[in-house]
């Protein structure tokens, strides 16, 4: 009997570690268009980063007025930007919460401490040999953000 509620116990753990192991993206400015991020494309993303345990700003494009230019699914970046930008138009955005494992882990990196969850708030500003959409500047209404799980883009 004892064995079956340690195995109950380890079974809840392991379930809220991957719970808390969990990409969280949320479109906040949604975009209809044709064509959407695909693995392999390089891409020009505006983005603010900051810590989800104090909202400290570590970094932000916005400040440079220089998008970053990199190619999704390089490894060119963290986990969590290669997977939580994926099926994106351009002009959409979306705030990604990443989790350690999916970001910097326990090393962490600059301002950074290991362990920290992130959070960026992101703009998909262009996809290489892509024309924007024609109505790029079309959002869904405020407050009507969507969320998704990883798996449901």
């Amino acid at each position: 009997m004892k064995t079956a509620t340690l195995l109950s116990a380890i079974a809840a753990l392991a379930a809220t570690a991957a719970a808390a192991a969990e990409l969280k993206i949320d479109v906040t400015h949604k975009v209809e268009c044709e064509r959407k991020t695909k693995k392999g494309d390089k891409v020009s993303m505006h983005y603010r980063g900051t810590l989800a345990a104090d909202g400290s700003q570590f970094d932000a494009s916005y400040d440079r007025g220089t998008p970053l230019d990199f190619k999704v699914g390089a490894g060119q970046v963290i986990k969590g930007w290669d997977e939580g930008l994926l099926d994106m138009c351009i002009g959409e955005k979306r705030t990604l919460t990443i989790p350690p494992e999916y970001g910097y882990g326990d090393r962490g990196i600059g301002p950074i401490p290991g362990g920290a969850t992130l959070i960026f708030e992101t703009e998909l500003v262009g996809i290489a040999g892509v024309k924007p959409p024609a109505k790029a500047d079309e959002a869904a209404p405020e407050g009507e953000a969507k969320t998704a799980k990883k798996e449901e883009l």
